[in-house]
């Protein structure tokens, strides 16, 4: 398989500001417990109501369809859909979002049987174009399905995140969706605990402090500039302002260590690439790519440049 977007780069340094910016505010709001829901498939409904509202009237709208014991996917894909604008009609755009939200029942048994079992089962980045066909599902609702109610170690961005990012000078304003997410998924592990809380506590940040109007003075980021500053990766010291910085760019590619022999030549390995073949296609794209090809970006003093280029020089290698 080609290995794709090779200019992606996990670099050491925004690595470090955007695990700052996790632990800074895990320490002042703590574990967000997002995203509330009994069930994948309540998750997936709320994921669709929250569209343009708050999430106290989504609330109110899945109360209803609790009430009315909808939140069921065979049970929902046969209401009416006149009648499901009527309960979910807090939610805003109650004529609306029951179109959409029949779109996605009936696309989630054309294509899983109703499922969302056997949805999740498919390939992720496979499922998350589907999910961006049903009308009305965008970036943000696909992620937050696959990355809620899935499980799918994804990132999720919304006004929020481009507004505290952009304030802090960490990503341009006119940053596009998928610039802002690469942000997060090429400098942090896939993990979805990880991507769950984050995207949470950036939410919650967003909130209470980081409004239109914003209320800098007791912001947990407001040191950030401190922390954005280079550090050399080698040694550790603060680079300053008017030092020059190098960097060091490392391609690594994944082999596997195999043993050649007169014996293993010599034996049909047909049926051993076809069991290989059908494994690599139930892992997805990005976590393949991510385990067969990894691209750093490091920075180094004068000094470490030095020594590592010695050591290259001798063939020393790291």
């Amino acid at each position: 398989m080609a290995i794709k977007n090779k200019e992606r780069v996990r670099d050491s340094h925004r690595e470090r500001i955007l695990k700052w910016i996790y632990d800074r505010l895990y320490e002042t709001f703590g574990p967000q417990n997002w995203w509330p829901g009994d069930t994948a498939f309540e998750i997936a409904i709320g994921a669709i109501l929250t569209q343009n509202t708050a999430w106290s009237n989504v609330e109110l709208a899945i109360k209803n369809l609790k009430r009315e014991g909808l939140l069921e996917s065979r049970v929902f894909n046969v209401i009416d859909t006149e009648k499901l604008a009527t309960l979910i009609k807090p939610s805003g755009y109650y004529k609306l979002k029951a179109h959409r939200l029949k779109e996605f029942a009936t696309f989630l048994f054309s294509k899983y049987e109703g499922s969302l079992d056997n949805m999740f089962k498919s390939n992720p980045w496979k499922l998350r174009q589907e999910l961006l066909e049903i009308d009305g599902i965008g970036l943000e609702t696909a992620d937050s399905i696959l990355l809620y109610a899935g499980n799918i170690p994804i990132f999720v961005v919304d006004a929020y995140t481009k507004r505290i990012l952009s304030r802090h000078n960490l990503i341009d304003e006119k940053a596009t969706y998928t610039q802002i997410q690469n942000l997060f998924m090429d400098n942090l592990p896939r993990d979805t605990k990880l991507f769950n809380e984050f995207h949470a506590l950036l939410v919650q940040l967003g909130k209470e402090i980081c409004k239109k109007k914003p209320n800098c003075t007791i912001c947990p980021l407001k040191e950030l500039n401190n922390i954005i500053r280079y550090f050399c990766d080698s040694c550790g010291r603060p680079l300053t302002e008017d030092e020059v910085r190098y960097i060091l760019k490392m391609e690594l590619y994944a082999s596997p260590e195999v043993k050649i022999t007169s014996e293993y030549l010599k034996k049909d390995h047909r049926e051993e690439m076809k069991k290989i073949i059908e494994e690599i296609k139930e892992i997805d794209e990005k976590r393949l790519e991510e385990e067969v090809y990894v691209n750093y970006q490091f920075n180094l003093c004068k000094r470490c440049r030095d020594r590592f280029n010695k050591r290259v020089t001798l063939r020393e290698f790291i």
